[in-house]
């Protein structure tokens, strides 16, 4: 009986990390409908709408619409103005989710999980609100899941402890977020119809919102700060880098992100070609419709018909796809779930097209230069090795105990530390370059889990991906207790606390310093120059070694150096893979690889 609820307490835990990671979440109709509250009547753009107040003394409003149902003739257009609305909206419950993949694309299965009509935000403001510093969620997910109401995102706590205006928002995901192909530009569309980067454009469009709406709810339009975390710390830099956003927020924070933004040429062209595309490109996507439904027996056969067809016909086609003839087109050979999908796309105009994120980080010129804060965690890998089972025992795909412990810890501390390298360290140091001191790193260290005697969650998953979240938003709702013991709340609950401290301050100043209440240990800007100067704040509870500063940094080299002193791995073909794994691109020198070790890798 001992195992079997051990085991199930370990099945919780990691059903709630799924939770935590943005892939799974609390569905609409699952949350509480509260009722209305007279006093949040506000009229907006779009009409008039009626909010309800919690136990906080937060007004919240959910599922406001801030642009028009991106369905019909808008898929896959830049987002328009929303469609005013007659009578009050109740603004009681989150809006639809994004359409994202369902558990399971073969074409026997035509579910779909959430809707196309989904450009919906929510906010929660303090009572009596007036003029105060905003702050703009956008969730993760790879861009590919995730909601901005999933529960742990739920703002009120952080609103009404420091006395911000809180914003969440939903944005177009996967396919329908970003998608480029010759036959959805038009000679007479606009340029942001024509990018492909919808999903950007509806952040855009968000944020638009936030400028001509936000006074009403008590925020200033002119202190917004923009935060994310994964997939949604990737958008908050590429907000950053799109013109289209200048002005539009005055402080970002990036949680785990990063930035890559694909050739238009990746995005488009068939596999075959001399620039080859990715094997989910457009063309080869239109490729899989045409199979799908009949058309064509095969690929040969199924581009000699797209390349038949007019500009028109083909946007048409695309157009008259069902949600789920679309996601069925975004399958792996074997049927199963695809969750990499086309990345941000370099348009030239959305976002910038051709350079490196370094590059276009290293002049202020080039992007929206504003206060920024830039982390990740200590043990970022860990929440996907621990669903490797090269790496881990499962049963019904669930861990139950990692094969070797040394092996996992070491992956996980290559991986993550490039992560962190490309991430934090490379950017801040082009950043503090060009724009100066308002330039802040930090590292995520807690990992004060609990040990199930079967399977160690520190050990598994440590300070892993996403577990910063419930930190930030001091949302640890009762399930956790699952994963947190008992006797670790206090120093949990005190971390959370400095934490939402730092990030309000932030917002309000645009730097962390010593938090909204001054008394938080002082958090200074990053520096380039001195090995021994302090750059990076540790947030860690006094479990662990306690908030402070530190002056690590690391380089490619630095992670180079280590790997050839490194002679523990299994054999030289897993050496080899570290390589590949772990240098990519311009940090991938050949012939470095081919003389790694004793016998060398093969090109």
């Amino acid at each position: 009986m001992k195992i079997m609820l051990t085991t199930l307490l370990a099945v919780a835990a990691l059903v709630i990390l799924a939770v935590v990671a943005g892939y799974a979440w609390l569905a609409p109709e699952e949350l509480v409908t509260y009722s209305p509250a007279p006093e949040t009547v506000k009229t907006i753009e779009g009409g008039e709408i009626i909010g309800y107040q919690n136990d906080l003394d937060v007004s919240v409003w959910q599922g406001i619409p801030y642009a028009a149902a991106p369905v019909g003739e808008l898929r896959w257009k830049a987002p328009r103005p929303v469609t005013p609305w007659e009578g009050q909206l109740q603004a009681l419950r989150p809006g639809n989710e994004c359409a994202t993949q369902p558990r399971s694309t073969s074409s026997e299965n035509q579910s779909v999980d959430g809707n196309e009509d989904c450009l919906f935000l929510n906010v929660f403001a303090p009572a009596n609100a007036e003029n105060l510093p905003v702050m703009v969620w956008i969730h993760g997910g790879a861009n590919t899941r995730g909601s901005g109401s999933i529960i742990l995102y739920e703002g009120s706590l952080l609103a009404a402890r420091h006395q911000v205006v809180l914003v969440s928002i939903n944005y177009r995901l996967g396919n329908f977020g970003w998608l480029s192909h010759p036959a959805l530009r038009s000679a007479t569309a606009s340029l942001e119809d024509n990018s492909g980067n919808y999903g950007t454009l509806d952040q855009v469009q968000g944020l638009k919102w936030v400028r001509d709406n936000i006074a009403l709810f008590g925020g200033n339009p002119d202190k917004v700060t923009i935060f994310g975390e994964s997939a949604g710390g990737w958008n908050v830099l590429a907000l950053m880098a799109s013109p289209l956003a200048k002005g539009l927020f005055h402080g970002a924070i990036v949680q785990s992100g990063g930035l890559d933004i694909e050739p238009l040429w990746v995005a488009e062209n068939y596999v075959d070609d001399e620039q080859a595309g990715s094997r989910l490109s457009s063309r080869e996507i239109i490729n899989q419709l045409f199979i799908l439904d009949g058309s064509a027996e095969d690929a040969a056969a199924a581009r000699a018909r797209q390349e038949s067809m007019s500009s028109t016909e083909l946007a048409r086609y695309l157009r008259a796809k069902s949600t789920a003839e679309i996601f069925a087109a975004y399958r792996s050979e074997d049927g199963g779930l695809v969750t990499t999908l086309p990345d941000l796309i370099g348009d030239g105009h959305v976002l910038p097209a051709g350079v490196s994120s370094e590059q276009l980080f290293s002049d202020p010129a080039n992007y929206n230069a504003v206060p920024v804060m830039l982390g990740t965690n200590l043990d970022e890998m860990k929440l996907f090795l621990s669903f490797n089972p090269d790496m881990v025992n499962t049963l019904m795909g669930i861990p139950t105990g990692i094969k070797d412990l040394q092996r996992y810890d070491k992956f996980n501390r290559y991986s993550t530390d490039r992560w962190k390298v490309i991430g934090v360290d490379r950017l801040a140091t082009v950043m503090r370059a060009g724009q100066g001191d308002n330039v802040f790193a930090y590292r995520f260290d807690a990992k004060d889990l609990r040990d199930f005697g079967l399977i160690d969650l520190r050990d598994l998953l440590g300070a892993a991906h996403a577990l910063e979240i419930p930190y930030v938003f001091g949302n640890f709702p009762k399930p956790f207790s699952v994963m947190y013991p008992s006797d670790t709340h206090e120093a949990r609950d005190a971390l959370s606390a400095s934490m939402m401290s730092y990030w309000a301050e932030f917002a309000y100043n645009g730097k962390p310093g010593r938090g909204r209440d001054g008394e938080e240990r002082e958090w200074t800007s990053w520096v380039n120059e001195g090995e021994d100067s302090d750059r990076l704040m540790i947030l860690d509870s006094t479990l662990g070694d306690g908030i402070r500063m530190s002056p690590e940094r690391i380089s490619i080299d630095d992670l180079k150096q280590r790997l050839f002193l490194d002679t523990s791995f299994a054999d030289q073909e897993e050496y080899c893979m570290a390589y590949r794994t772990l240098f990519l691109e311009d940090d991938f020198d050949p012939q470095e690889y081919e003389s790694l070790g004793a016998e060398g890798c093969a090109l």
